[in-house]
Parts: structure tokens; C-alpha cells; sequence
């Protein structure tokens, strides 16, 4: 049969199995040696349709027309037909479709590899195959498969260098390499040595490529020499190409794979942490917390024992706690003690606070007892982990293995993240243990002190202890119980309100109304209105009568804050209320009489005040019957601990936290800043330090007060100056605006008059004016 049929007879049938049309070769290479299966290729070709669909049949519709072949034409014409598809080169395409059928199908690369010697035995001729392929982490060419005819000497997984391997040079270059005769190759002495072995004498090695990288190459031998030449290797190539495809896919599966089972451990481990952070922030009990979190310890670490070993008397011995071991024999116990030698393992562990791990058969560690019974419990790999905290070790958590499997240093560092959330919680436990006892201890001496605290301390809102303060309650408790006017001085938020509520609440007026009126934060042409009230129709916008907060103070208190920013022209109604006790409401000529008492506060300097005409003499003789200072905060500094204290159990009960410890160091700066804002500043720092603490440690922004003490320390100048020229920095940042939520007054912290009133000592005018 001429080239020429064989191409068509091998287009015919390529077009019959797929309906398209193949390349071929211009030289087709010779068929295997093995048996021919044409029958069952023949067979198999006939899913779609039969062979006899091949046959050109009868017209029959030209009957009467012509001479109709008879039956023996036809059954000859079917044998001519079937005889072509017995080509040789038409079998060997159609094996080599259901090779890569068969080699496609497996995802897995030891499957691929079981599978892929046998399917190449059906299309190849050779008696020695191997695939080998290029590892890129150590650079080396790795032997995969084998399949020889002889007792193989090579073994699956061997490795050559870069340098002595032929699947290197073809790996590199991308060009088969043909090697007619192993005798006469000088190059590559150790594979060619091999070779010899298995009775090669011709190789061949062809690149295995896919369209996304080079993989390596699939290499074959044969007995004779000459028995693979350049002409000849062109369907062994497509061949080639159809394995690395499924190399290829087969090694993104297992890349795949791979990478899913790490992010699925590395996922686990960091839920795992995050769970064990959440769990330690919520319980103070250590065997709780421990009994919740081993059983996750030992399930992710696949560990079969879990203990903490805790030093106590005086560090002289170690007990052990919170046991977590489901197949122990009874060697180890809780609670058990034992002494603390040099150069056990805990000891070790927390001397040089590195984690130390102990393998079987623990050579040189047998004389401790702890090793003594986890040998006799059959635990075969130990592992201590120093718990450490604020730069010490006060404990080790413990874990062991049943089986002969050491901890890997990815396991210890790991397993170094564990243990210092689990040193928080034994901390915090030993810690609530401690507070627990003495608190116990101090409800039993509150009992008997809590009468003659109530005795001293009247003033439930007012937290300090300092000789200041003392003295201005002391004038508190002396006004209290009279009806004369009290007028409150000091720097704002030294809690002159409190001071006031004090006066009230000790006053025969307590069972009746405290009404407090900031008179800084009431626009001036609604002041009056507020203090006095109004009648329908008195101004534009009231539609209806109000009665005013003096009216809603009778029988009661009234408290008058920033008593300094009432404008001149209502003092005088202001002053007639203190000395007669009446007023008639703004659009009515009706007097109204009221019994309230009232007690006023400023931080403004009155005196001065009059002498620049901005306050009526008469009005401050009439408030300042009885005067009383409140001293700022830098001026009672003992005080700042337990206001910082009162404040945090405040918010954290507000915010649903429980922080119960306030670091020595926190307190130290609170107590030392000076603090201008007074309580009130203290106040919103300690509310906004435990927004931003997440455990149970307050967690305070000292950086804040660091720079506030570094820029008051560089600053020069008078406090006129400073003053003038910090107002003039935020006047000009909004553009002289200086009302409104996003006016200088908001960002400066004071009310619009007291910012125009300053504004006018120090001078400052809008530029142009």
C-alpha cells in the first residue's frame, strides 16, 4: 500500500471517530512489534456507527435503470475496505487517542504514573521507559516511572544533578536527543553506566512540555543500536505531548491539593487562636478555661496529653494542673507535687524560657520523676513550653504523644503563640484568685467601717480624698443647710455642678427639684425666655406660655452655671429675682412669686469683670454671700488614682467590659500630667482609654499626655500669649467662624460668649475690621 493510502485511509478514519480532520506525518513511523488489534480497534470504532456505514451502498432508486451489484460484490468491496483500516499507521493514532483518554482521567500523579506505563506499552516500541521530571526546589532531575523488560537496578524517586543527566540537557535545550549507541556515549557516565545495566543499547529522550511550563522528559531505550532516528521520532512526540498534558494537570491537582490542605490547617490553627484569645479574655477560672481549651489543644496539635505545671510554696515544688489525658494508666495525676530540681524540664523550660522537647527513649532525662511516669503512661514524644508573662516564666504547659512522632519546629512555633495566650489566662487566674481573698477579707471590714464612711463622706458623687477638696466640702457641709445664695468658683471641669447637687442634697430643699441652667449654652435672645418664661405671642415663634426654669425651681434649687456670661441687660431682672424672689415673665405684666434658692458658678474672674463694665457690682455682691472654691486637679493629685478608678468601673460597666487592672505605669503618668481640662479632661481620657482597651488591662493612650507634657515643656512666652495665639491658630483653621458645630468655639472646648469675651481681652479682631 502507497503513502498515499495510508494518509487517506488514516483521514477517513480520523474523520470518522471525531468528524474532523487530522495532521499526519509525511513519514509515518513504523507499527509496534506486538501482535496487531485491528478487530478490536475495528469495534471499537463503531459507538457512533457500524463499518458497514462505510460501505458505499446500492442506488437502489436506479433499479430498472442499470445492472444492480449482486451480494458477492458487495462482500467484497466491505473486505477492501476493512483491510485498509488495518493499516498499521491508522492504529497506531487510534491507540494513541484511547491512551490519552485513559491517562486524562486521573488527577492524582501516582495514579497517572501506575497507569501511564502500561498505556505507553500499547503505541511505543521499547523495552526500557522511564519519566523523569525537573524539581525546582533542589534543582534536580527526579526518576518517576520505570518500566523495563530486565531486573530493573534504578528505583522510582532517584535523583540526578543537573550535570550528569540527558533529561537535563533536554529539559534545558527543549530539542530531543537521540543517542544511537550507549557504548560510544562519553558524556553523562552515570546514567549512560545505567543504562548498560538494563541492557540499553539506543536512547531516546524527548521533552515533556505543556503550554505553561517545562516539566521533563520521557526517556526510552531499546536492545539494538540505530533503533531511534530524527526521521522516525515524530509520532513518539505527539505521543510525549499527550503525557504532558496529563503531567501537567495532574501536577496542578496535586499543587492544588496542597495548597488547600495548608490553608485548611493554617486556617484551623489561626480559628483555634482566635478561640483560645476569646475564651481567655472571658474566664477567670483556670481549671474551666483549661478544661475548655485542652481538649482543642490536643485535637489541633494531635497530642494525646495536656497538663500545666504551676510552681507554688516559694517556688520549692511543682504542682500539676488541669490534666487532660483520656488514656492515662494513673501515673499522672492532678494535683500532683513534685519537687523543683535543677535541670528538670520544667525547671529547664523556665530558666531559659525556650520551649524544650524531650523524645523517647529520653536519654539522660530518666532520673526526674515527671519523665519517670510519662514513660511508664507510654508516652513516647514530651514537649514544655515555658508560659511566659511580662518578661517572666510562671509556669509550663505540657504535652505528649503516645506515638514516636517529635514536635516539628512549625508544631513549636505554633504552639509558643498558644502558650502565651494560655500564660494571660493563668495570669488573670492567679490574679482573680488573689483579688477574690482579699476582697472577701475587705467586705468583712467595710461591714463595720461602711456607717462611719457614710458619716464622713456625704457627698456620694464627689470622689477625693485630698486636703483641698476636704476643706471646700467642709464649707459645703456648712452652707448646705441654710437658704443663702453659694457662688462656686473654679477653673472649668473642677465639678462645680457636683459641688452644687451636694449643696441641694443636704439642703431641707432635696425632696424637690434641682434645676440646673448653663448660661454660656443658651443663645442671648433666648435667655430670658429660659430663666423667666413667656407668654402666648411675646415674640415671634411662641405660640404658646412657658413658664421658666425659676418657676420650675420653687421650693427647690436653681443652679446658675457660667453665671459670668448673662449679658449686662438681664442682669438687673436677675438681681431683683435674688433680693425679692419675684419676676414677671417676658411679654406679661403679671408678677410671679417664687420660693427657690439659688447657687451660681463661673470660671470667669468677676472682679475683673467689673472693672472692665461686663458685670453689674450689685449682682456678684448679691451671689457672693458665701463663696466656694474648687480646687483644680494638679492641686490635689492624691485624688487622680481613685478618680481614674471611678471612672473606669464607670464606662466599662456602660460598655459591658470587665477591666479590673490599671497598670502602675498608666497610673503614674495620669497622676503626674497636669491635667488643664481638670475632671472633666480625666474624665473623656478614661472613657476613651476603655473603648480602645480589649482585655481586662486598661490600655490608655500615654502617648497623648507624653506630647502634651513635651509641647508644654517647649512652650514660651506668658499664658496671655500662649492663650492669644492658640485661639488665633484655631480662628484662622475655620475661617473665623466661631459658632456652630464646626466653629472655633466647638474646637476649643468653650461656649460662644466665653470665646467672644476672651477673644476681646487678648485683643484678637477679624482681619479687615
Amino acid at each position: 500500500m502507497s503513502p498515499n493510502a495510508d494518509a487517506d485511509s488514516l483521514k477517513r478514519a480520523s474523520s470518522f471517530l471525531t468528524g474532523k480532520q487530522v495532521c499526519v506525518p509525511k513519514e509515518v513511523a513504523n507499527g509496534p512489534k506486538r501482535v496487531a488489534r485491528s478487530d478490536h480497534l475495528c469495534k471499537s470504532m463503531a459507538h457512533s456507527k457500524t463499518v458497514d456505514d462505510l460501505i458505499p451502498r446500492p442506488d437502489l432508486s436506479q433499479r430498472g435503470r442499470g445492472v444492480v451489484p449482486d451480494a458477492a460484490q458487495v462482500q467484497r468491496k466491505k473486505e477492501m475496505e476493512m483491510e485498509k483500516l488495518r493499516d498499521p499507521s491508522i492504529e497506531q493514532y487510534l491507540t494513541l487517542l484511547e491512551v490519552s483518554k485513559s491517562i486524562a482521567s486521573h488527577r492524582a500523579l501516582p495514579e497517572l504514573f501506575h497507569d501511564l506505563a502500561k498505556s505507553l506499552d500499547e503505541v511505543l516500541d521499547f523495552h526500557f521507559l522511564t519519566v523523569v521530571l525537573h524539581d525546582a526546589a533542589r534543582n534536580v532531575m527526579r526518576l518517576h516511572i520505570l518500566d523495563t523488560t530486565v531486573p530493573a537496578t534504578l528505583q522510582a524517586g532517584e535523583e540526578f544533578t543537573m550535570e550528569e543527566s540527558p533529561s537535563a540537557l533536554v529539559w534545558r535545550t527543549q530539542q530531543p536527543l537521540i543517542i544511537d549507541d550507549i557504548e560510544r556515549e562519553t558524556r553523562f557516565a552515570r546514567v549512560t553506566k545505567l543504562l548498560r545495566e538494563q541492557k540499553v543499547r539506543s536512547f531516546c529522550s524527548l521533552p515533556l512540555t505543556s503550554a505553561h511550563r517545562r516539566l521533563g522528559t520521557l526517556d526510552f531505550g531499546a536492545e539494538e543500536t540505530g533503533a531511534y532516528t530524527p526521521d522516525g521520532i515524530a509520532f513518539p512526540l505527539l505521543v510525549a505531548s499527550q503525557v504532558a498534558v496529563a503531567v501537567d494537570n495532574a501536577l496542578h491537582f496535586q499543587e492544588a491539593q496542597a495548597l488547600q490542605s495548608q490553608l485548611t490547617h493554617d486556617r484551623n490553627r489561626l480559628q483555634f487562636l482566635l478561640d483560645l484569645n476569646n475564651r481567655v479574655v472571658s474566664n477567670l477560672d483556670l481549671r474551666q478555661l483549661f478544661q475548655t481549651i485542652s481538649q482543642d489543644v490536643r485535637r489541633v496539635m494531635q497530642c494525646d496529653y495536656a497538663s500545666l505545671s504551676l510552681p507554688e510554696a516559694a517556688n520549692k515544688q511543682f504542682r500539676l494542673y488541669a490534666l487532660d489525658f483520656p488514656e492515662s494508666k494513673g501515673f499522672l495525676q492532678e494535683e500532683m507535687i513534685h519537687a523543683i530540681k535543677e535541670g528538670s524540664p520544667s525547671r529547664t523550660a523556665i530558666r531559659t524560657m525556650r520551649p524544650l522537647v524531650l523524645q523517647s527513649p529520653f536519654t539522660g532525662w530518666l532520673d526526674f520523676p515527671t519523665v519517670q511516669a510519662a514513660v511508664r503512661e507510654g508516652l513516647k514524644s514530651f514537649c514544655y513550653l515555658p508560659l511566659i508573662s511580662r518578661d517572666r516564666a510562671i509556669g509550663t504547659l505540657n504535652l505528649g504523644r503516645l506515638r514516636d512522632d517529635a514536635f516539628s519546629e512549625e508544631d513549636l512555633h505554633f504552639l509558643g503563640q498558644v502558650a502565651r495566650q494560655v500564660a494571660i489566662a493563668v495570669e488573670n487566674a492567679l490574679d482573680y484568685g488573689q483579688i477574690t481573698e482579699s476582697r472577701e477579707r475587705l467586705a468583712e471590714e467595710r461591714r463595720y467601717l461602711k456607717e462611719e464612711l457614710r458619716t464622713e463622706h456625704v457627698f456620694e458623687e464627689i470622689i477625693g480624698e485630698s486636703s483641698a477638696l476636704k476643706h471646700a466640702l467642709k464649707q459645703v457641709e456648712t452652707v448646705a443647710p441654710t437658704n443663702s445664695t453659694v457662688l462656686i468658683l473654679g477653673e472649668t471641669g473642677t465639678g462645680k455642678e457636683l459641688v452644687a447637687r451636694a449643696i441641694h442634697n443636704l439642703s431641707s430643699r432635696k425632696d424637690h427639684a434641682f434645676v440646673k441652667v448653663n448660661c454660656a449654652a443658651i443663645p442671648l435672645g433666648l435667655l430670658e425666655s429660659e430663666l423667666f418664661g413667656h407668654e402666648r405671642g411675646a415674640f415671634t415663634g411662641a405660640i404658646a406660655r412657658r413658664i421658666g426654669r425659676f418657676e420650675l425651681a420653687h421650693q427647690g434649687t436653681i443652679f446658675l452655671d457660667e453665671v459670668g456670661d448673662i449679658p449686662l441687660e438681664l442682669q438687673p431682672k436677675l438681681l431683683r429675682v435674688l433680693q425679692e424672689q419675684e419676676f414677671e415673665r417676658l411679654g406679661s405684666t403679671h408678677t410671679t412669686r417664687i420660693d427657690a434658692r439659688m447657687v451660681a458658678a463661673t470660671s470667669r474672674d468677676l472682679t475683673q469683670m467689673i472693672a472692665d463694665k461686663e458685670f453689674r457690682s450689685d449682682l456678684y455682691y448679691r451671689l457672693n454671700i458665701f463663696p466656694i472654691a474648687t480646687p483644680p486637679l494638679r492641686e490635689r493629685p492624691e485624688d487622680i488614682p481613685l478618680l481614674v478608678r471611678h471612672f473606669v468601673e464607670k464606662y466599662a460597666a456602660l460598655m459591658d467590659k470587665k477591666i479590673e487592672t490599671i497598670p502602675p505605669e498608666a497610673m503614674e503618668w495620669l497622676a503626674r500630667y497636669h491635667w488643664p481640662g481638670n475632671i472633666r479632661e480625666l474624665q473623656n481620657f478614661i472613657e476613651r482609654a476603655v473603648i480602645l482597651s480589649p482585655g481586662n488591662v486598661l490600655r490608655p493612650p500615654l502617648s497623648e499626655l507624653k506630647q502634651s507634657v513635651g509641647e508644654a515643656r517647649t512652650q514660651a512666652g506668658t499664658l496671655e500669649e500662649v492663650q492669644r495665639d492658640h485661639i488665633l491658630r484655631v480662628l484662622q483653621e475655620t475661617k473665623w467662624v466661631i459658632g456652630g458645630p464646626q466653629g472655633a468655639a466647638a474646637r476649643l472646648g468653650l461656649k460662644r460668649t466665653s470665646l467672644v469675651y476672651k477673644m476681646e481681652k487678648l485683643g484678637i479682631s477679624r482681619p479687615g475690621k
